[in-house]
């Protein structure tokens, strides 16, 4: 289960807390698409614990898309860097 918590204070942060699948990126991608052209969107991972192929394939367009993901864990970052 994955739980999103927006917050706004000059760029818009998205908190990701649980476990992210291939489930959860139709969501985000509606939620980022509302989004567009308002303020600068952050992904805060901190709180993520378990994400799938299709998740980091997601964290990777996004981030190639000038998203900025902000407390990335090392293991998810280490598998965004190997998709490339």
């Amino acid at each position: 289960m994955l739980k999103i918590t927006r917050t706004v204070n000059g760029e818009v942060v998205f908190r990701l807390t649980g476990r992210m699948g291939a489930e959860n990126v139709g969501e985000l991608e509606r939620l980022f698409s509302a989004e567009a052209g308002s303020r600068r969107i952050v992904l805060d991972l901190e709180d993520l614990i378990l994400v799938d192929q299709d998740a980091v394939s997601f964290l990777r367009r996004c981030e190639a898309d000038s998203l900025k993901l902000r407390n990335c864990p090392a293991y998810i970052r280490k598998w965004i860097t190997g998709e490339q």
